[in-house]
């Protein structure tokens, strides 16, 4: 008897040790790669200055064009990430404060986000890398019931979220393999057009407060960020388009573009415009919202 517990004791301390001891590789592999998502590059770039900062889900991620403003003499970048929610949109603002970040401007999306407080766990993963690292990280989860066990537990974050930074995901992040993540300023093109163009269904949603966006105001009042939400096109055939006016009438500053492009041939899908639509729409945005800058 004294045999097994001597070998279950020594079983177990080999066990912690091995998840020590990959928890430390992944962390180290992890903190050295900044080419494999936005959150990579945003955890390990610091003192960026940017007159514009797109954020928000998919509907930023492909249709805000930087280049349109750049060309203006603008240093912008779409920080949009397919998925995400606004919870996630507010944790990286946060780390841009952390990081030094100096931002005149914040474009965000809030149209479809608005709908729900919840999280998105596949880009909630994204930042777990970085839990024991960063403190605005660790104090934004705080709070959510697995926070302990991702904090303590060696290797348990890259267990639990195996799908996105298990194995395959550290060895691509370790060979420094690119994604397009990073290309063109953050901006991603949808070059294929999906017909017929399914009506998006709006009728299951309705707008509400949302704890995110009203972390993301009080961030950037407090940080002296000139905050513009807005809504982002939707294709004319979009049942129950009176949601946005419900959702000007819980946030009345809520900047209405959502009917800014209409012709069919500028959407992907109903929801999200390809590569013509978004040159397009960011040309509005600009010449409604901005001005060139004077060049010397």
């Amino acid at each position: 008897m004294k045999k097994f517990v001597v070998f279950l004791a020594k079983s177990l301390a080999i066990l912690i040790l091995t998840m020590v001891l990959l928890d430390v590789i992944y962390t180290v592999v992890y903190m050295q790669s900044n080419s494999r998502s936005k959150i990579d590059y945003l955890y390990n770039s610091k003192d960026k200055n940017y007159d514009v900062v797109f954020l928000g889900s998919s509907r930023v991620n492909n249709h805000f064009v930087p280049r349109i403003f750049n060309e203006q003499g603008y240093k912008t970048f779409n920080f949009g990430i397919t998925r995400s929610r606004l919870e996630e949109s507010a944790l990286m603002l946060k780390m841009m404060v952390e990081r030094n970040y100096k931002i005149k401007t914040l474009v965000l999306q809030v149209d479809l986000n608005i709908n729900t407080n919840d999280h998105s766990e596949a880009i909630r993963s994204l930042f777990m890398p970085y839990l024991h690292s960063s403190k605005t990280i660790r104090d934004f989860y705080r709070t959510i019931p697995e926070y302990n066990q991702l904090l303590y537990i060696p290797f348990y974050r890259y267990m639990h979220y195996d799908a996105r930074i298990g194995f395959r995901e550290l060895f691509y992040a370790a060979v420094h393999k690119r994604t397009n993540a990073l290309e063109n300023d953050g901006f991603h093109p949808l070059l294929t057009n999906k017909r017929p163009m399914v009506p998006a269904d709006l009728s299951k949603y309705y707008p509400k407060r949302n704890k995110g966006y009203e972390e993301i105001k009080a961030i950037c009042k407090k940080n002296h960020i000139q905050l513009i939400a807005m809504t982002t096109p939707m294709c004319t055939e979009t049942i129950n388009r009176d949601y946005f006016n419900h959702l000007n009438e819980v946030y009345p500053e809520i900047r209405r573009f959502e009917n800014a492009v209409t012709e069919d041939n500028y959407f992907s899908t109903c929801g999200h415009m390809n590569n013509d639509g978004a040159v397009e729409f960011t040309k509005i945005v600009f010449k409604t919202l901005f001005k060139p800058k004077m060049t010397p």
